[in-house]
């Protein structure tokens, strides 16, 4: 298998939009919140919970478009500089705090477990590191256990939660998790 890197370009937007960013899983983190903190808990589910993400959730900058300077989207190709869109990474600098906002990470379902992820968070951190970036942050689902898994492997610990963020939408009831982890 040959992966090849580089910066999104606008060819890429239909592909992009075209990974399949779902996930199936046994497990789910239950969240409870205290007056002084809050606590995370895996629990098994049976059967597996399977979540497909509609495209209205996908806010990621447009590929190759205009972007400010502090914003830039890489894919993973399969096959080569010709190769398909096997993943990408879409992030966003903010100078203020010298935050790098993973805005969204997918590795198509064929291509995991291969290291793609790992790779697409590395040209993420060395591009927040051109910027002068001090972590990375992410939110993630409490339902999207797949992937807390993978960050925690990938050197991000929780920082924060939000009970409310999803309200009103198709992942109302589920818990904003928020991870972040040194950029250098």
């Amino acid at each position: 298998m040959t992966i090849t890197y580089r910066v999104a370009r606008p060819g890429d937007a239909g592909p992009i939009e075209a990974l399949d960013g779902s996930f199936t899983t046994d497990a789910v983190l239950d969240v409870v919140v205290t007056s002084d903190g809050f606590g995370i808990r895996e629990r098994a589910v049976d059967p597996p919970v399977r979540k497909v993400f509609p495209p209205e959730e996908h806010d990621e900058q447009s590929p190759g478009a205009d972007v400010a300077a502090d914003e830039r989207t890489v894919v993973a190709l399969d096959g080569g500089e010709d190769g398909r869109v096997c993943g990408f990474v879409a992030v966003r600098y903010a100078p203020w705090n010298r935050r790098l906002t993973v805005e969204d990470i997918e590795v198509a379902p064929e291509h995991r477990g291969r290291g793609i992820g790992r790779a697409l968070m590395e040209h993420a951190a060395e591009f927040g590191r051109e910027r002068g970036a001090e972590h990375l942050w992410l939110e993630v689902s409490s339902v999207n256990v797949p992937a807390v898994r993978a960050y925690r492997r990938l050197g991000f610990a929780f920082c924060g939660l939000d009970t409310h963020l999803y309200d009103g939408t198709p992942a109302a009831g589920e818990t904003a998790l928020y991870m972040s982890r040194p950029c250098g």
